[in-house]
């Protein structure tokens, strides 16, 4: 019968840590996989947003017109695009009812709004790429047009409906976006309002001394801004808010 050879202590040691140098490999493989993949999602996304702000670039220029008139002011903004309109001309003092003389303008920014890149990109062949990438990650293109109504630092009356600033702003932006959302004949869930009262002036009136122009900055600080926006809400977001 033949013996065996005796196994060194190297050889032992060897046979031993075999396997853990194979799980190490594996481990290493994995994690190298993880992150090719978490990169690829994020260059996704990244491409995603990129288009989206290329529809919000071009959804600008088509509004650009309306700054033509002196109530209106167009800016590309981090949250959109902003629409702002003097509120001394939206309304009368003290009220949250649209003046009349306003219609006008907001008949436009409705039409506008309504044939706009941003609200018909459904409909547009070059977008569908876009809706496909986003429809695979089971997200959602949200688009959202919101009122924010802001008002001067004089105190309410006694007298009027409002108990303060706050809830004028909030009156006016809200009836702002109702008429907007009739002129534009979308649907309501594409529309909000907040107020902010006047605690988000234009204009800081602390230091301003001539009367004048304390007028025209209290006069710059009464206004609405509509802001007109787009972005991916996720599937787990989504399912949150329901």
């Amino acid at each position: 019968m033949e013996l065996r050879k005796p196994i060194s202590q190297e050889e032992a040691r060897a046979k031993t840590t075999a396997w853990a140098l194979t799980f190490a490999d594996l481990t290493t493989l994995l994690l190298t996989f993880f992150v090719l993949l978490l990169v690829i999602l994020n260059d996704a996304e990244a491409h995603i947003d990129r288009l989206v702000n290329i529809i919000l670039d071009e959804t600008e220029r088509e509004l650009k017109p309306l700054s033509q008139n002196k109530l209106v002011e167009i800016e590309r903004v981090t949250k959109g695009i902003k629409i702002t309109l003097t509120g001394s001309k939206l309304f009368k003092s003290l009220s949250a009812d649209l003046n009349p003389e306003a219609d006008p303008i907001l008949v436009q920014i409705g039409g506008i709004i309504r044939t706009s890149t941003l609200m018909n990109i459904q409909k547009q062949k070059r977008w569908k790429p876009l809706l496909d990438m986003i429809s695979k990650t089971e997200d959602t293109l949200n688009i959202e047009i919101r009122a924010e109504g802001h008002t001067d630092d004089k105190p309410i009356p006694m007298n009027s409906k409002f108990r303060n600033n706050w809830e004028l702003s909030s009156a006016r932006s809200l009836n702002l976006v109702q008429r907007l959302s009739e002129l534009a004949e979308m649907e309501q869930h594409y529309f909000s309002a907040l107020g902010y009262g006047e605690f988000r002036p234009k204009r800081k009136i602390k230091n301003i001394k001539d009367r004048a122009e304390l007028e025209k900055a209290r006069a710059e600080n009464r206004r609405v801004e509509i802001y007109f926006d787009a972005f991916i809400k996720s599937k787990n977001e989504a399912l949150e808010n329901i």
